[in-house]
């Protein structure tokens, strides 16, 4: 199973050949009924920065993962399977907000501090285990990432033999960017911890026993205090992760890892301003899963690599991408454009161009 966001992306991906080499296979490929949301695949690429992307033709395909892939599909799938599920509770967390003012504004009626408790306690086991999600998450991406950076294949190898892992690399970023999205725009969720926190704290000094408090223990929830504070805190995780991966493997080029995230941004970028290619898709949504995966190996790649995403030398053509946001209505891509604008690491620095940053101002 691959995961199902909000969004509702299906596991189609879309695959990439030279229309040159085999003009008759690539007028049979056809849509898979039923209409699916197409995904960019990542099979058959050359280095970006000498194909002719003019010749490339997508054609539908369901990446399944071949012996060689099955170990680390089934252990990333694992954790994929969930995400459907915690994107539902996150999207339906209504929060406590009612409870706590009606507490913090009558403090000595007992009925309304019970009550205020009693509504955050079971909102803070929700907090948690979409916390813990990150922490799986972040295992996930570090088993894809030692897959698809390995010896003695190059990125691009990688990419056309493990399309399924390639493809679940997407689904984790699309979710990311999902969540975040969600997360922000919830301020009940920082509010509702900072309440059990607080009321936690006074439980302890007056010594009142305190049901969350065997659910959430102090150290748990100061990790979780961190994690929330963060705008993106998925992403924060993910790239964090990803820079930790780097430096742990020494012995792996940054190469091996920086041109993989390059090459998935730019195919999501040329099959979302090639009108040949857009025009394929059938679902909105395609473009949505596109963006989020654009803008997600973008923010990865500015935090792994040493002059970043936006430097002249970047393999990454960020005026191509950001002007593909701009594109999109502005109520849709409004907080992708706020991801690049607040959670990369080199957007302000003197090697990024004028032109880059008055397009994201």
């Amino acid at each position: 199973m691959t995961v199902k966001p909000t969004s509702r992306p299906n596991s189609e991906f879309v695959r990439w050949r030279k229309s040159k080499t085999n003009p008759e296979e690539q007028a049979a490929a056809s849509p898979l009924p039923p209409p699916p949301v197409e995904r960019p695949s990542l099979s058959h690429l050359k280095k970006l920065s000498s194909c002719d992307w003019r010749a490339e033709v997508p054609a539908l395909i369901d990446a399944q993962p071949t012996e060689a892939e099955k170990e680390v599909y089934n252990q990333v799938n694992v954790v994929l399977k969930d995400a459907e599920g915690i994107l539902d509770d996150l999207q339906s967390y209504r929060g406590a907000g009612h409870e706590i003012r009606e507490a913090i504004q009558h403090a000595n009626d007992d009925k309304l501090q019970e009550k205020a408790w009693g509504a955050v306690v079971p909102l803070v086991g929700k907090l948690k285990k979409f916390y813990e999600f990150s922490q799986r998450l972040e295992a996930a991406l570090r088993g894809l990432l030692g897959a698809l950076t390995s010896t003695p294949y190059s990125p691009t190898q990688h990419l056309e033999r493990e399309q399924a892992l390639a493809k679940q690399f997407a689904e984790i970023l699309h979710f990311t960017l999902r969540f975040d999205e969600l997360k922000m725009t919830n301020p009940a969720i920082q509010n509702d911890f900072s309440y059990y926190r607080r009321t936690l704290s006074r439980m302890r000094i007056n010594n009142v026993p305190a049901e969350g408090e065997n659910e959430v223990n102090n150290e748990l929830a100061n990790r979780m205090s961190l994690f929330y504070a963060e705008a993106t805190p998925m992403l924060k995780t993910l790239s964090d992760a990803t820079t930790k991966f780097v430096s742990e493997n020494k012995n792996l080029p940054i190469e091996n890892t920086t041109d993989c995230l390059s090459t998935m941004a730019s195919v999501c970028r040329v099959m979302l301003e090639t009108p040949e290619y857009r025009s394929r898709f059938t679902n909105e949504e395609t473009v949505s899963f596109c963006l989020r995966v654009m803008v997600g190996v973008i923010i990865l790649y500015d935090h792994v690599h040493p002059v970043g995403a936006f430097a002249r030398t970047s393999k990454i053509d960020m005026k191509g991408c950001i002007k593909v946001l701009k594109e999109q209505p502005p109520n849709s891509v409004e907080g992708l454009l706020n991801a690049l604008r607040y959670t990369t690491k080199h957007l302000n620095d003197e090697t990024t161009s004028k032109q880059i940053k008055t397009m994201l101002q």
